[in-house]
């Protein structure tokens, strides 16, 4: 445990003091301030529209007008800004060739695999952190489902923690970190959309595709629900991917 958090620390540093961490938290940030900004006037339109009819304005819903579809425009960002937090974690130690002395070194591959993915955790965690001024100022003027707030930003993290353990892969499997990055979003872009060929299969095959889709089951999250299934996919999806690298870095141990 304590080399793992020696790992973790020293990754930490590393996106700390680089320019990395806050370029992506700072694009994370300022597209969902947009997506907020555009959501929350598009709502007011509506409100506004609907006064003249108070039967209709019963049915406007803050969580569902604005907080539900801001949550799925964040997932969208994830896609977009992971594979930048994620494309050096593993491809730029075996380009510099400091892999070989890492992996050396008295460690585990899982020690080194878990540092670095919980030090890109934690810099997803902070980007959500800072746009939970966004519900925040919802709550200073109208009432706010909590609930559905945490099950968004719950479910946002583990979609996040999804990617990242994919894009770690990935970083695994090649020294050139543009090649890495392409990989991880191509691949995560696939599991995103993959269910938009649900209305074109047999409903068994639908089935297993909505079982894969990370899409589906993030759905479940914006709508403010907690689904124990949903949550033992995204477990055991990144729990796959963490595993496969740790197979590509003991291939590594055994060809040096």
């Amino acid at each position: 445990m304590s080399r793992m958090i020696a790992i973790y620390l020293r990754e930490l540093g590393y996106l700390f003091n680089s320019i990395i961490a806050y370029i992506v938290m700072m694009i994370f940030t300022l597209l969902a301030g947009y997506f907020f900004y555009n959501l929350l006037a598009f709502f007011n339109l509506a409100s506004i529209q609907m006064m003249q009819n108070p039967l209709a304005a019963g049915e406007l819903s803050l969580t569902e007008g604005v907080l539900q579809p801001l949550f799925g425009n964040m997932s969208i960002v994830l896609l977009l800004t992971m594979p930048m937090l994620t494309m050096r974690l593993l491809s730029e130690e075996r380009k510099l060739g400091t892999a070989e002395l890492l992996f050396t070194c008295p460690i585990s591959d899982w020690d080194a695999i878990l540092g670095k993915y919980f030090a890109a955790a934690t810099v997803l965690a902070t980007m959500l952190v800072l746009t939970f001024v966004f519900p925040w100022l919802l709550s200073r003027y109208a009432a706010v489902e909590w609930g559905a707030v945490t099950s968004g930003y719950l479910g946002l993290l583990f979609l996040g923690m999804a990617y990242l353990a994919m894009g770690l892969f990935f970083s695994s499997i090649t020294e050139n970190q543009i090649v890495a990055g392409i990989l991880s979003f191509g691949f995560s872009l696939l599991f995103l959309i993959i269910g938009w060929i649900n209305p074109f299969v047999s409903e068994g095959l639908s089935r297993v595709i909505a079982q894969v889709s990370i899409l589906e089951h993030f759905g479940s999250f914006s709508a403010g629900i907690i689904d124990t299934n949903d949550i033992v996919y995204y477990f055991c999806f990144s729990l796959f991917f963490l595993f496969l690298c740790s197979r590509v870095l003991e291939s590594n141990r055994w060809r040096g």
